[in-house]
C-alpha cells in the first residue's frame, strides 16, 4: 500500500530581527490510508508548524525553504493557490485545540458548514444544508435544525469542538489533521471526542495525522508515531514498540514524566533543561544539552535516524556501537 501522505526532507525558517530561526529542520515521515498516525513533542518542538506546512498555511514571517509534501504522490509544494484552495477542506481538512477561536463568532453555525460544502461541492444550497445536517448528526450532536441556526458562543467547547469535525469531515476529506483536539476540554468531553475520532476514523476509513504532546491520548488512539524534538524527527515506530521499548533518550525522558499510579505523592520526573531556541544553528544532536548519556560525537555532529527494528527508527549515536565514547 502506497503512503496517502509523505513528508520528506521539510525545513522551514522564520525570519526575525536576530536572523533565520530554524522551525523544522529536515523532518520526514508518511501516513498510510486509513491509519491514525501521532506526531508528538513537547511545545516548541514544531508540531503545529508542520501541520500547517502540509496544507501551506505556515504563517508570516515563516517560509518553507525546501523538502516535498506527497498527496498521493503528488507534492503538495508545486500546486498553485487556486488548487491548494481546493485541496484544504476538500482532501485535508485541519481542526485546532481552541475550536472558539477557530469559528467565525457573527455566523450561525450552519451557515459556516453550508459555505465549506459550496466552495468544495456541486449542488444546490438545499443539498448543502442536508449534508450540513447529515455531518452534525454524525457527530452525536442533538437537536440538529435547532444547532443549524445557533451561534458558536451559545455552545459548550466540547459542542463546538464537534461541530469543528463535522465541518473538517463535511466534504469528506481523505486526511484530518487534528491539532491537540482536546487540549481546552475536561477529562470527560476529552475521552468523548477522542472516542469520537477513533469511531469516525473506523466508519469513514479516515487517516489522521494527530498532532498532541498528550502521551496519553497516543497510547488510545494511534497506529503509529513520530517523535518531535526542537524541529528533528528523533524516533518513529508503531506505538505499541515506542511504548514498550523506547530508544532514543528523549523518548524514555517523555515517557518517565507520564504520571503513574504507584508513584502517588512522589515528585514528577522531568527533562532538565528547556528546548533549544534556534535548534537549525547546532552543530550536534540537539538534544545533547539535555541528554544524560550525551559524549562527544553527540556534540560534533547531528545523528541520523538508523534503523533499529522492523519500521523503527531512532536518532542517536547510542545506536551506532562503532561510534565509542572517546
Amino acid at each position: 500500500m502506497e503512503p496517502l501522505l509523505q513528508v520528506e526532507d521539510l525545513r522551514i525558517e522564520f525570519r526575525t530581527s536576530r536572523g533565520a530561526l530554524q522551525a523544522l529542520s529536515g523532518i520526514s515521515f508518511d501516513v498510510m490510508p486509513g491509519e491514525v498516525f501521532g506526531l508528538v513533542g513537547e511545545t516548541g518542538c514544531g508540531k503545529t508548524v508542520t501541520g500547517l506546512s502540509v496544507l501551506r498555511l505556515v504563517p508570516q514571517p515563516g517560509r518553507i525553504t525546501s523538502g516535498q509534501v506527497l498527496l498521493r504522490g503528488e507534492d503538495l509544494m508545486r500546486k498553485p493557490e487556486s488548487e491548494m484552495q481546493q485541496i484544504r477542506g476538500g482532501q485535508i481538512s485541519m481542526i485546532f485545540q481552541d475550536p472558539s477561536s477557530s469559528l467565525n463568532p457573527v455566523f450561525t453555525v450552519g451557515s459556516q458548514i453550508v459555505r465549506v460544502i459550496q466552495q468544495h461541492q456541486r449542488g444546490t444550497e438545499r443539498q448543502a444544508k442536508q449534508r450540513a445536517v447529515e455531518a452534525l448528526e454524525s457527530v452525536g450532536l442533538p437537536d440538529i435544525r435547532r444547532l443549524m441556526s445557533s451561534y458558536p458562543h451559545e455552545l459548550s467547547g466540547g459542542m463546538q469542538q464537534r461541530v469543528m469535525i463535522a465541518m473538517a469531515l463535511s466534504c469528506k476529506p481523505a486526511l484530518l489533521i487534528a491539532d491537540e483536539p482536546t487540549t481546552a476540554l475536561d477529562v470527560t468531553i476529552k475521552a468523548q471526542i477522542l472516542e469520537l475520532l477513533k469511531e469516525l476514523q473506523a466508519r469513514f476509513s479516515l487517516a489522521i495525522l494527530l498532532i498532541t504532546h498528550d502521551l496519553g491520548v497516543v497510547a488510545e488512539t494511534c497506529d503509529r508515531l513520530a517523535v518531535l524534538y526542537a524541529g528533528h524527527v528523533v524516533e518513529t515506530g508503531a506505538t505499541a514498540d515506542l511504548f514498550a521499548a523506547p530508544l532514543h533518550p528523549y523518548t524514555r525522558g517523555l515517557m518517565h514524566a507520564i504520571p503513574r499510579r504507584d508513584s502517588r505523592g512522589q515528585p514528577l520526573t522531568a527533562i532538565r533543561g528547556t528546548v533549544p531556541s534556534n535548534p537549525g544553528t547546532l552543530v550536534g544532536c540537539p538534544f545533547e544539552s539535555r541528554c544524560e548519556f550525551a559524549f562527544d560525537r553527540c556534540r560534533a555532529g547531528r545523528p541520523p535516524l538508523i534503523q533499529m527494528g522492523a519500521n523503527h527508527l531512532s536518532a542517536c549515536w547510542l545506536h551506532q556501537p562503532e561510534a565509542g565514547r572517546g
